[in-house]
């Protein structure tokens, strides 16, 4: 195992992102999360099936992204659903807000993980899938599955 493998502690995956859409590439980019939000990823409370990121004032925004209250928090716990600002270079915001113009494409959130204790968010540039490209997907799925059981036997 690699040196930078040992350093990913993955916290959720976006199984539904993979599934909905094509992926044609991702980055990686921090958050602007308060303490509570980070006690509360590292017990795994996150959910980011609806999640996607936003372009505004030349700033990057996720929205959707649900983390659960903190367990032991207090008045001070964190609102569950608020917007999150990104930690991007310029150039990668330009990129994808460039890519945001592009018919049909979008911005979704693929997974989450620490990174050296920091809480990362890989992102990926993404243009929806139509119904024959899902069953297609599930077919595909289904094929993998059947022949690593025939494998096993």
């Amino acid at each position: 195992m690699s040196k930078k493998d040992e350093t990913r502690q993955i916290i959720a995956n976006n199984k539904d992102a993979r599934f909905r859409y094509f992926i044609h590439e991702t980055m990686e980019a921090g958050m602007v999360l308060l303490g509570t939000e980070v006690k509360s990823l590292r017990t795994g409370k996150v959910g980011m099936a609806d999640a996607y990121v936003f372009v505004k004032d030349e700033e990057a925004y996720v929205s959707n992204l649900h983390i659960s209250e903190y367990s032991h928090g207090n008045r001070e716990n964190h609102a569950m659903m608020r917007t999150r600002k990104l930690l991007l270079h310029r150039k990668e915001i330009d990129k994808l807000k460039s890519s945001l113009q592009e018919d049909g494409m979008t911005i979704v959130a693929v997974s989450m993980y620490f990174d050296k204790g920091r809480a990362k968010l890989e992102i990926g540039i993404a243009k929806g899938k139509k119904l024959h490209d899902k069953r297609d997907s599930m077919k595909e799925k289904d094929a993998k599955r059947e022949m690593d059981r025939v494998r096993k036997r």
